[in-house]
């Protein structure tokens, strides 16, 4: 028994039904959206920054060697120069390198590469339904 203003059981279901996958596929098309855009952004840069890290390590070798070598010349000459040398060197980019790894380690951990408008527009969809279920009860 129905009246104008209300509806039975299976049509508020399917109605039910209907906005939840409307809801779903909207948030769904919205994290793609988003994952798009960075990824695209990746895309772009991604050729430069390989031509460049080519071109720092064939620059980091000669400056490595050329490092080594002004070490082993400050020593006056007894065989083991060239081995100090490498040593002297490696221990500091053994430092510098290890730092730079924890500082970027954190700075990842900081920013995260979460869809981060995503999950607040969710929450803040939860927190809708929540209050919505409240009053239609």
């Amino acid at each position: 028994m129905t009246n104008g203003d209300s509806k039975t059981l299976p049509e508020a279901l399917a109605e039910l039904r209907d906005e939840l996958k409307e809801f779903a596929a909207t948030r769904l098309a919205m994290l793609r959206a988003e994952l798009n855009e960075k990824l695209r952004s990746f895309k772009m840069a991604a050729p430069v920054m390989g031509a460049g890290l080519v071109l720092l390590g064939t620059a980091w070798l000669l400056l490595t060697a050329c490092l080594v070598c002004a070490i082993a010349y400050a020593f006056p000459y007894q065989g083991w120069n060239l081995v100090i040398s490498f040593a002297i060197v490696g221990a500091l980019y053994l430092a510098i390198g290890g730092l730079a790894t924890v500082l970027a380690w954190r700075q990842i951990r900081e920013k995260g590469v979460t869809p981060e408008r995503t999950i607040r527009v969710l929450k803040e969809d939860a927190v809708w339904l929540q209050t919505e279920a409240k009053t239609q009860l």
